[in-house]
């Protein structure tokens, strides 16, 4: 399981990813940063990438296309939590990675994970 981070993702979630055994991947180590979520999109899927953002556009634009890929995880949670916020992510990674593998988009709250399966 890969993940790649989008840019609104703090850049010391990625060592703590990795920490917790979750390949990693910045966005700005591989393409601009002020490149499209199309862009973003694309490359994940090229790549068997999970997507991981605080940006509701990334599903949005799942919902256009009816895409079964990337599949995405939404944080929607205070960056101040971070190590809250990554284990919340690294379970929630974790208990669905078939689920992530066929095509699924998770938003994360502290309180809960919530799962959807691809295409919407």
């Amino acid at each position: 399981m890969k993940v790649l981070l989008d840019m609104n993702i703090p850049f010391k979630y990625a060592a703590m990813l990795t920490q917790r055994g979750i390949e990693t991947l910045r966005w700005p180590d591989v393409g601009a940063p002020n490149a499209k979520d199309e862009e973003i999109m694309t490359y994940a899927r090229e790549n068997n990438f999970i997507v991981l953002t605080c940006d509701l556009d990334f599903s949005t634009l799942l919902s256009i296309t009816h895409d079964l890929k990337p599949s995405v995880v939404q944080v929607r949670a205070s960056v101040l939590h971070a190590e809250r916020v990554v284990d919340l992510v690294t379970s929630a990674l974790l208990q669905n990675k078939d689920e992530l593998e066929d095509g699924a988009i998770i938003s994360i709250d502290l309180k809960r994970a919530r799962l959807r399966l691809l295409p919407i």
